[in-house]
């Protein structure tokens, strides 16, 4: 009986220790949960200002919403982490000519179900695919990798009747995906230049009426903690990046570049959209190096060169009579180069909202016309009618602008509306030289408020003192939380 008791006790003490093995076993097979990555620049207060409450145009294409999208993966059944998925093993060519497009598709789809998957365009091809949106939700970490070149369709005459032309690639709803590579988008644009709708591309450079539609190359829509880095764009038929409905948004170590004269071909160009990083990139082409639209907020552009182009611009807003809200914008140790505009506000009149918190530091100007621009009279037809309302301009700093500019113009200029002047204008170490030649027109204000922190160069007279004695403030009511 002893004997038979001993060996119980034994057995118990076995299965007892067994049983702590498998527990532990479990444990450490327990997949951690990733940190969900923090949005860039963040803020420790909540932006004062709003976007509008319509919501921007869909992706896929302009008159049809978007197909229904679960709230799931498209794929979550897989949750394999860090797979590589190379086109070439979806059946992508890469021979320039090919059409890829299902092969990216496919590719997408299943690495869109993966963990820290990456989507791998690679070197030493060319890959043409067709207008595409890449769709989301996907598991967290999506790289999407273009080591070759990936181009479009060359030219309206090749362009599928069935697709968009007001976009090529659209990333749509998406969480923590990375777009970056060494290779390059090559975006085909020059036949779309050249329509006869385009500005002086019709007979004896006129320009011709009807609609002119031309696919922006790169667009990401409703979505967050987006970086993109590292690519090479060029060329595109119109805007080459476009970010509207984000949140989150780090850009940086991109070269931009069209020719100096190709219309509409904005750098980068965002709306609609919060807490964004632009770093370290070089952008030329035939429009704004970047421009910011109605409903951004917390923007920080740093390291940039820009030109040649037109600048780098917030608006132009307010049109049709809308309403626009833009805040907390900051663009310092940047240069621009023979450009049309340095750095410009734009507004038409008309309009609602409010421009406020706004600086512009450490800027280095290069022949540039139209250095330091405040327009709220904005007008790209030059019918435009007079009106009274407009968007309202305060608290903006121009902080050690200097350099040259062009003569053809006076290198500063505040041009803002009779009925809503713009208020609370800085200027501090701001001397700018002409790269040729003598200043024709010295700065020009007209209903502008502010004051000078130093003496500029040109000298600035024109700058009113104080606060206007009409009350302005319910042009901003609309942008408060």
């Amino acid at each position: 009986m002893d004997f038979f008791h001993g060996n119980l006790c034994f057995l118990i003490i076995i299965l007892l220790f067994l049983n702590s093995k498998n527990a532990e076993g479990r444990y450490h097979y327990h997949k951690k949960q990733k940190p969900k990555k923090p949005p860039v620049l963040p803020s420790p207060e909540p932006p004062v200002y709003q976007s509008p409450s319509y919501p921007p145009p869909v992706p896929s294409d302009p008159n049809t919403d978007p197909p229904p999208v679960s709230d799931e993966p498209n794929d979550p059944g897989n949750t394999t982490s860090g797979c590589v998925f190379d086109v070439t093993s979806f059946g992508a060519v890469g021979d320039g000519t090919t059409d890829d497009t299902a092969a990216f598709r496919d590719a997408w789809k299943a690495a869109c179900a993966v963990e820290s998957a990456v989507v791998l365009a690679p070197a030493d091809c060319t890959f043409m695919i067709t207008s595409t949106v890449f769709y989301g939700p996907c598991k967290p970490g999506l790289i999407f990798q273009v080591d070759g070149v990936l181009m479009p369709p060359n030219g309206p005459d090749c362009w599928p009747e069935k697709d968009s032309n007001k976009q090529w690639l659209v990333f749509y709803r998406l969480d923590d995906m990375t777009f970056t590579g060494i290779g390059t988008i090559e975006g085909n644009g020059q036949q779309w230049w050249e329509l006869p709708c385009k500005p002086h591309r019709g007979p004896n450079g006129s320009t011709l009426p009807g609609p002119c539609d031309s696919p922006a190359l790169i667009r990401f829509f409703m979505s967050s903690n987006i970086v993109v880095s590292g690519l090479r764009i060029k060329n595109s038929p119109m805007f080459h990046m476009k970010f509207d409905g984000c949140e989150g948004v780090l850009i940086e170590k991109l070269s931009i570049s069209s020719p100096k004269l190709s219309p509409n071909t904005d750098g980068i160009h965002i709306e609609n959209t919060k807490f964004v990083g632009i770093y370290d990139s070089v952008i030329g082409n035939g429009d704004d190096c970047i421009s910011i639209g109605t409903g951004c907020s917390n923007v920080n552009i740093e390291g940039v060169t820009c030109g040649p182009g037109h600048g780098i611009s917030i608006g132009s807003l307010g049109v049709h009579n809308s309403q626009a809200c833009v805040s907390n914008i900051t663009v310092r140790n940047a240069i621009i180069k023979d450009s049309d505009n340095g750095v410009r506000i734009k507004t038409w009149q008309g309009g609602a909202g409010s421009v406020t918190g706004i600086s512009f530091e450490n800027i280095q100007m290069e022949n540039v016309r139209n250095c330091v621009i405040i327009d709220q009279y904005y007008c790209s037809n030059k019918a435009c009618l007079n009106q009274t309302s407009a968007v309202y301009v305060k608290d903006i700093s121009f902080r050690n602008i200097k350099g040259t500019y062009d003569v053809r113009s006076p290198p500063i200029h505040f041009a803002c509306s009779d009925s809503v002047p713009c208020t609370n204008i800085t200027m501090s170490e701001v001397e700018l030289l002409p790269e040729e030649g003598e200043l024709v027109d010295d700065p020009f204000c007209w209903n502008t408020y502010g004051n000078q922190e130093t003496l500029t160069i040109p000298p600035i007279d024109c700058l009113l003192d104080g606060e206007p004695a009409s009350e302005v403030e319910n042009y901003r009511l609309h942008c408060s939380s």
